[in-house]
This record gives C-alpha cells, structure tokens and sequence, in this order.
C-alpha cells in the first residue's frame, strides 16, 4: 500500500531531473501521475520510466494555452487533482551588463509566468486538502554572479508561496516551497557548465565544498516531496524545506 494510494497528481517540467524524479516517487507511491515538458522525445521518455500510472501532456507552462489544454485534458479524464508540482524552470548564466530581453523574458516566462498560470488554472480542479508545491532554488538566497534574474525569479516563488497558502488555507489547500541546493541534473549540469572557469557557484565541482561534501541526488528532492504531497504534512503549510546539503543554512 502506497503513500498517495488513489490520488492524481501533476508535476510540470518533468522530462528529466528533479520533476521525473518526482513523478517516478510518485507513482511508486500509487498516485497516478500527469507529467508535462516542451519536447515529446525527452517527456515519452520519463513516462517509459514512470510506468503505467503516468501521463504525459506536452505542454510549454509560459504558453497559456497550452495549460487550458493541459487540465481540459485532465478533466476530459474524469480526474481531479491532488497535487500539483510547480517544477518547470530555467537558467541563464547573464552577469548584469549581459542580461538580454531575450534571456530574461525566456526566464522570466517559464519560472514565473509560468508557476503562476500554471497554480491558478488548476484551482477548479484541486480536490479538498491538496498539497501544492513551488520550486524554488538555494540561488534566492546566496549572492550567485551571473545568476540575478534566475535567483529573482526563485525568490518570487517563496513569496507566491506564503501569499497563496493563506488565500488557499480556506478550502484546507497547503502550499508549500521546495528549495533545492546542487542537485546533479542535466539542467543544472548545463547551468553551471555555462560558467566561466574559476567562476562557477558552488555545486559546480564534483564535490562542492559544502557541509555535506557532495551534490544532491534528484530522488532526494523527491523524498522530500513525498513527505509534502503525502498525509505526512496535512499540518504544513506556507512553509520552505530546503534539500541542499546545508549550504544555505550553515
């Protein structure tokens, strides 16, 4: 018997790192899961790894109607929702004095835009007592060059986080912010690629100079995620757990 026996879930950006991950924890756990990326290939992929209790929906968070499609689609299946994870986000490495239109609306779309849009239109599906998790990032809270508008949007999320878990607190709705430090995926393996030599945050290094002295594992984010999802966290709301390896916080 799992954890989210009989609950649908929606975790968003999940054709590879951390939101796979999630989605794979989940459906373990007995959820069924509706997983959405931008590339079919990529997100086909994650739901062969998924099982068969996952969904893939092809969907771009920045582009609004593809979330109209999105959730028709999952009402069209008689489903509401119990979860959703607002995962989907991107990062350039733009040191002010570099930060072009395009980067920063390209950024800006997906993280914010697109958590916003994508937590608003699912509110006439989420059942009584959902559990709503928002990404955010160890870089809102550490001084990263280079990260600025990446960092601003993460920590525009924790502030949606706190605003929307009291709105929501009326029909028994908890939200909640996920922050992750150096997690080994392929978008933050690019991020930080992208770094000039000598120039790169920690996480960066095969073994960053942290309080636990490794990067982090996707399926540890999820672990935690579980715990928010789950009928562990029925009295957690408005609140941020980091799964950084102490870097923000020691």
């Amino acid at each position: 018997m799992g954890q989210l026996d009989d609950k649908t879930a929606l975790v968003t950006g999940a054709s590879s790192g951390i939101g796979l991950a999630i989605a794979r924890r989940f459906a373990a756990e007995g959820a069924t899961v509706y997983l959405t990326g931008r590339r079919k290939s990529a997100l086909d992929d994650a739901v062969a790894q998924t099982g068969a209790r996952g969904i893939a929906v092809r969907s771009d968070v920045s582009d609004l109607g593809d979330l109209d499609r999105l959730f028709a689609e999952i009402a069209d299946r008689g489903n509401r929702l119990d979860i959703v994870v607002a995962n989907a986000g991107v990062g350039d490495y733009s040191p002010l004095g570099t930060i072009s239109e395009e980067e920063y609306d390209r950024t800006t779309s997906i993280n914010l835009k697109g958590t916003v849009f994508t937590v608003q239109k699912a509110l006439p599906l989420l059942t009584p007592g959902a559990s709503v998790m928002l990404l955010s990032s160890s870089a809102a809270l550490r001084a990263v060059p280079g990260l600025g508008v990446y960092a601003a949007t993460k920590a525009a999320i924790r502030s949606l986080s706190r605003t929307w878990a009291a709105e929501l607190a009326d029909r028994g709705i908890r939200v909640n912010t996920l922050t992750p430090g150096p997690i080994e995926t392929p978008g933050g393996d690019e991020l930080r690629a992208a770094f000039p030599d000598g120039d790169r945050p920690t996480g960066a290094e095969p073994a960053p100079l942290a309080p636990l002295g490794r990067t982090g594992h996707p399926d540890e984010v999820a672990a935690t995620a579980l715990y928010l999802a789950s009928d562990q966290s029925t009295f957690t709301t408005g609140a941020e757990l980091f799964v950084d390896g102490g870097v923000t916080q020691l």
